[in-house]
């Protein structure tokens, strides 16, 4: 095999290009857009702490009142004291009590926000390495990824429990054939590789076919009858997705 580094540098360069416009058209106005969200609740907060100013100066206006009055008001006085200080104290735990519902729902807004950014960008990222792995998959020979496969197929079925092993090759014994469906298709020559060695890995027995489905992205899938081996990027890519979806769920 003769590796091309031109090429390699070609590709290098453009996965280069690709996570540069990641960055700065997808993971900065993500940044951007939490910060705004985070400078419009510092500005509610601010708010809320005036609000308690004033509630604490209307107070001291109450109390500079009360000494300049003359003292055969004083009992009056004392009453209309009370219940300032009552309403002034009354506004201020409700002033408090705002301030605290308001910061506590903005940090579960905040926190709930950037959850949703950082999966969207998850998800980004995710399709944006699926292309990329389709073009680098692209320079590859069609025999080279053939044979990866074939090993992966070969070491999976060893280190299966024999039982387990049997169980899915059910069906096979009454002339039903194993399909072994691949991204794309496999040449004649890597075909009767395939062939040969499913057929020491599984039984000489063993009717074997060969078809394609390019949505497999990569990799294999054994159709037995009865059951399916997967071992292609697409079941992975949909458990990759599965766990971006279900950590964005609710708890």
């Amino acid at each position: 095999m003769h590796l091309d580094w031109w090429t390699f540098a070609l590709q290098t360069v453009n996965f280069g290009i690709l996570v540069w416009l990641l960055h700065r058209f997808l993971y900065k106005p993500v940044l951007q857009a939490i910060d705004a969200r985070r400078a419009e609740i510092e500005a509610r907060f601010a708010a809320a702490t005036t609000a308690e100013a004033q509630a604490r100066e209307a107070l001291a206006s109450v109390e500079a009142q009360r000494e300049g009055i003359e003292a055969e008001r004083a009992a009056a006085l004392k009453e209309a004291m009370a219940q300032a200080e009552a309403a002034a104290e009354a506004r201020r735990v409700e002033a408090q009590r705002q301030a605290d519902a308001l910061l506590d729902g903005a940090r579960k807004t905040l926190a709930q926000e950037r959850e949703e950014a950082l999966d969207a960008a998850r998800a980004a990222s995710l399709d944006l390495g699926l292309d990329i792995a389709r073009r680098l998959l692209a320079e590859v020979p069609v025999e080279l990824r053939a044979e990866a496969w074939l090993e992966r197929v070969e070491q999976h079925l060893a280190a299966m429990e024999p039982d387990e092993r049997d169980r899915m090759k059910q069906g096979m014994g009454d002339g039903a054939p194993l399909r072994a469906v691949t991204a794309a298709p496999l040449p004649e020559a890597a075909a009767g590789a395939w062939r040969e060695r499913l057929h020491r890995a599984l039984g000489d027995g063993a009717a074997i076919e060969f078809a394609d489905d390019p949505a497999l992205i990569a990799g294999v899938e054994l159709h037995f009858p009865t059951s399916i081996l997967r071992l292609s990027w697409r079941s992975t890519l949909a458990g990759l997705k599965a766990e971006i979806e279900n950590h964005g769920q609710p708890r």
